[in-house]
């Protein structure tokens, strides 16, 4: 199984900052270094979104998390998978958490996935993971 950014998203994501590029182009030097600035982060996170492809995959011997400093394997043998629910300024967040920590001395891996890197409800990622796990 394998769990991406929607493509939707992605692709709104960079239609918007294309136009704020151009919208920049029009503007006085501050409002170019605003808009500009929000568009490099827009192209940014569409850009990221097509690089890691996909973001998270489950296989027969654990877990493979790609990031943008590497691809990260976690075994199933240590890895722990949890939804951890948030609520922050009045709003709800919920992210998948894959730790592989043996104990208080074990540092592991811990990665902490959200709806918009899975392209899907964290719950609903943790029960795949879950019954795919073997033993």
């Amino acid at each position: 199984m394998e769990w991406s950014p929607r493509p939707g998203e992605s692709a709104v994501l960079a239609v918007t900052g294309l136009l704020l590029g151009l919208a920049a182009v029009v503007l006085d030097p501050l409002g170019r270094v605003l808009v500009g600035a929000a568009a490099v982060l827009l192209l940014a996170l569409a850009a990221r979104d097509r690089l890691l492809r996909p973001r998270l995959a489950a296989g027969p011997a654990g877990v493979v998390v790609r990031r943008l400093g590497g691809t990260t394997e976690l075994p199933w043998g240590r890895l722990q998978v949890r939804v951890r629910d948030t609520r922050r300024w009045g709003l709800r967040s919920r992210l998948l958490e894959l730790d592989t920590a043996a104990g208080p001395d074990d540092d592991g891996d811990l990665v902490l996935l959200g709806r918009r890197d899975l392209g899907a409800d964290p719950g609903d990622v943790a029960r795949v993971l879950r019954d795919l796990r073997p033993g």
